[in-house]
C-alpha cells in the first residue's frame, strides 16, 4: 500500500509515499529521477514527486489490478498493464 524511497549509497530511507489502498506491484523512476510511477491492485497508477514526497496525480481507467508501469525513454508518456 506504500512506496519507500531509499538512498542507494547509505541505505537510509528518504521518504514514504502513501496513497494506494492495496498492494503495490510495480514502481519505476522517470529518466531524470524526479518522478516515480507506481501501479497497484487498487486499479490505479500514481505519479509521485520524489523531491517533495507527494502525489502529483492518479491515473484511472483499468478495470483490473495494474501489474506494471513504465515511463517512455523521453519521459513524456507512461504505459501501464493490467
Amino acid at each position: 500500500t506504500l512506496v519507500k524511497i531509499w538512498n542507494a549509497a547509505t541505505g537510509a530511507e528518504e521518504c514514504t509515499l502513501e496513497g494506494h489502498s492495496d498492494t503495490v506491484y510495480s514502481v519505476m523512476f522517470s529518466a531524470d529521477g524526479k518522478l516515480v510511477a507506481s501501479s497497484s491492485r487498487d486499479k490505479l497508477v500514481k505519479i509521485w514527486d520524489v523531491g517533495k514526497g507527494a502525489e502529483v496525480f492518479t491515473l484511472t481507467g483499468h478495470s483490473e489490478l495494474v501489474f506494471v508501469v513504465a515511463f517512455s525513454p523521453d519521459g513524456t508518456r507512461i504505459a501501464s498493464g493490467s
